[in-house]
């Protein structure tokens, strides 16, 4: 199996310009060591966030954060098309870590709670699960508190048509920092493809995320992920979908959120009437009458020029067997 080893490349934006440091077959398993969203400086709860230790990443605008590995190109797969990824692995390392700097995050300016806007680290255990690795772990926060993990990829797309954009603000139809817990072993993501071979980018693994990444620093860890891709030759989408075992789930980021949220069920919408064979009226319905009809708010970060990423998720048991073509 291909593996790209974690430092051969360090991405912090995505474009065509950049080499493929991978290139895979369609339908082939390969392996990408990420590395974490800070790129390693915080191992320990005393390295603290200083303007020292952060000037190599600070001293640009945006900031470099969320390295990236990548570009992989997939054969087979041409400006046009629609690549599909699937999800098959992720192991995340042996700790994690979430932090502030100064004067950062939606309380930084606390009266109410000033230590909410100093400096701090907090790192967090990974502990190996039934599998025996950390992909289904245990996520030790301190003596008293722990959690089941539920690793995911943060930052995932393709190279854009024509734009160059960063690892850490960049959001689009072509991917980007989404922190989408549900990009997650055994989803199937589907992303327009601007560039013969994709070039795909994947960074930014997080073994926990609370809904929303309220203070925009998650459980940031580094990690093993293992990817497979198809295609589907000359379809387009509005923009990214995702697939579960049970669910579907349309995806937008945009500000305001409720323009998110609209523009997530329009085209979950147009997905379920286009590919499933609904019609208009009995799925425009049923969005407000079946309570299994989700909004998933994934990432809602003050600041950094993000949009607010929310999913609108519905059941595969209320729909039709699917029509759309197959997959290569």
């Amino acid at each position: 199996m291909q593996q790209l080893r974690r430092g051969e490349t360090r991405n912090y934006i995505l474009g065509k310009q950049i080499q493929p440091a991978l290139k895979v077959k369609l339908g082939e398993s390969f392996v990408l060591e990420t590395e974490d969203a800070g790129t390693g400086i915080y191992r320990t709860a005393q390295d603290i966030p200083s303007a020292e230790r952060l000037h190599p990443f600070t001293q640009y605008e945006p900031r470099r954060a969320n390295p990236l590995a990548g570009p992989v190109y997939v054969e087979g797969v041409e400006k046009g098309d629609l690549l599909v990824v699937n999800i098959e692995k992720i192991i995340p390392s042996a700790l994690g870590a979430t932090w502030v700097t100064a004067g950062s995050g939606p309380l930084g300016d606390s009266k109410r709670w000033p230590e909410l806007g100093e400096p701090a680290v907090h790192i967090i255990k990974h502990f190996p699960g039934p599998s025996g690795t950390t992909r289904d772990g245990t996520a030790i926060f301190d003596e008293q508190t722990s959690w089941e993990m539920k690793p995911f990829i943060g930052t995932i797309g393709v190279a854009p048509d024509v734009e160059v954009e960063t690892s850490v603000t960049g959001q689009g139809k072509w991917g980007g920092n989404w922190d989408i817990r549900d990009m997650k072993e055994g989803t199937k993501l589907y992303l327009n493809s601007y560039a013969d071979g994709a070039l795909l980018f994947v960074g930014d693994v997080h073994g926990g995320q609370g809904d929303g990444e309220w203070t925009g620093v998650a459980d940031e860890t580094e990690a093993e992920v293992t990817l497979s891709c198809a295609v589907i030759k000359k379809k387009s989408i509005p923009y990214a979908r995702l697939e579960k075992a049970d669910t579907i789930i349309s995806v937008f980021a945009a500000r305001p959120m409720e323009d998110a949220v609209n523009t997530a069920i329009i085209n979950l919408i147009d997905w379920i009437v286009t590919d499933y064979g609904v019609k208009p009226r009995d799925i425009y319905f049923q969005i407000s009458t079946n309570p299994d009809f989700r909004i998933n708010v994934y990432q809602a970060v003050k600041g950094l020029r993000l949009g607010y990423v929310v999913g609108a998720e519905y059941p595969k048991k209320y729909l039709p067997k699917k029509t759309m073509v197959s997959y290569k």
